[in-house]
């Protein structure tokens, strides 16, 4: 298997071609960050008419791997912990252990202050559908772009032992309210 390359601008392209093209270009200032190399970066777009949140993205986390990924987060609330949120899991997947679709990552606190939600799943883009999911560089290679969902630790708990479709098949039919920081756990 080869590494597929890629790079910063077609994230963006990507990213701007679903979402517009006004958003912010973040960097968290610490040696993590520094560590992903010059070009990651998050990327932060504003509430839209299509939809009324923020969004935080992150961009060029992947490089040179086998199966790049890329993922994103919705607020409700403009949020520059999610800056530090996206670059911490980026640092995790790309020098400790590779992320993938169905994954969940333990954020260490909670998602927001209150929140029983300190986990988080990786999941299709339901929100932006399958024409989002896939940026196809031709023989470069496949980049998936992924939902961060925030989770708590029963909906962990209920995925591993009943696999992600019966959790998502319970997020759909209980209608989640995935930016509502203090929701109660479905399980």
């Amino acid at each position: 298997m080869k590494n597929v390359r890629y790079n910063k601008d077609s994230v963006i392209n990507h990213y701007s071609s679903f979402w517009g093209k006004e958003y912010n270009v973040l960097t968290w200032d610490v040696e993590r960050a520094k560590e992903l190399g010059e070009d990651f970066c998050i990327l932060e777009f504003p509430p839209r008419d299509s939809k009324n949140m923020w969004t935080y993205a992150t961009c060029y986390m992947s490089n040179d791997d086998d199966n790049p990924i890329e993922l994103h987060i919705y607020s409700k609330d403009k949020d520059e912990s999610l800056i530090a949120l996206l670059t911490i899991i980026a640092h995790f997947h790309r020098f400790d252990e590779k992320l993938g679709l169905s994954h969940t990552v333990n954020f260490g606190v909670p998602w927001k202050p209150r929140s029983n939600c300190s986990y988080g799943l990786i999941s299709l883009p339901f929100l932006d559908g399958i024409e989002f999911e896939l940026l196809n560089l031709g023989k470069n290679g496949i980049v998936h772009f992924y939902w961060l969902v925030p989770i708590t630790k029963e909906e962990v708990t209920f995925k591993k032992e009943n696999g992600i479709d019966s959790l998502e098949d319970i997020f759909e039919k209980d209608e989640l309210n995935y930016i509502d920081p203090l929701r109660k756990s479905v399980i």
